[in-house]
């Protein structure tokens, strides 16, 4: 525990990273799945190819496998492109970059399914009261869907959440100096892993506690005035 204590402040720098990364990831998925159950939802057979297509290939590719594509072939992509076309030079993906954008991409298709059900869950009737009484699209969302659409999706969110904080931890594959990466490099230099990884797996405990808590909040708040069977 003694050495724990002297790497404190590394730990916390990680513990925070891994904090970010969650966070910089969800606010992808968020956008990707609201716009996935938007393509979903539409009448343009396109727009809902492209989102089966999405959801299908996230479900057949291992989040590992993916973020190693992505870090490693992204880059290489990204300079043959600028190298044709001549309109970059060196680009570089960075560990955050391509772990964020991993998770966020593999997030938002389970957002997708979260935000849509909740869409299909609300009375179709409620919209169309809303039609009637001459309210606009965008205050139909405002007023009728969101609302209804957050509170119908916050257990599924809730899980998705939970489940992505986790899977940050596959950033320090890619060398990103995140809790996991810096308390697995300490605990093997001072051959404590087993004690550095239970301290890893109290932060995620906490974290997981901490979110359930706010969510918890969210819901009830989101829950007002709802008669419970």
């Amino acid at each position: 525990m003694e050495h724990i204590w002297e790497f404190r402040w590394l730990l916390l720098q990680g513990t925070g990273i891994t904090i970010l990364v969650g966070v910089a990831s969800l606010v992808l998925a968020i956008v990707l799945g609201l716009l996935g159950a938007w393509a979903k939802l539409s009448k343009n057979a396109m727009a809902q190819r492209a989102a089966n297509g999405y959801t299908t290939l996230i479900r057949g590719i291992p989040d590992l496998v993916l973020m190693l594509i992505l870090f490693f072939g992204g880059q290489q992509l990204l300079l043959d492109i600028g190298e044709k076309t001549g309109l970059w030079g060196y680009v570089e993906i960075n560990q955050f970059t391509a772990g964020v954008g991993t998770i966020g991409f593999i997030f938002g298709a389970y957002m997708t399914e979260t935000f849509r059900g909740a869409i299909l869950a609300i009375p179709r009737g409620q919209i169309e009261a809303g039609i009637a009484c001459g309210m606009s699209k965008s205050l139909i969302f405002r007023r009728i869907i969101w609302p209804q659409m957050v509170r119908y999706a916050l257990p599924s969110f809730t899980n998705n959440w939970l489940v992505m904080i986790k899977t940050t931890a596959l950033v320090s594959v890619l060398g990103l100096q995140e809790l996991v990466y810096v308390a697995n490099a300490v605990g093997r230099k001072f051959r404590e892993p087993f004690t550095f990884l239970l301290f890893v797996l109290v932060v995620f405990l906490l974290l997981t506690a901490v979110s359930q808590l706010g969510l918890r909040k969210l819901e009830k708040k989101y829950s007002v005035g709802i008669r419970r069977g």
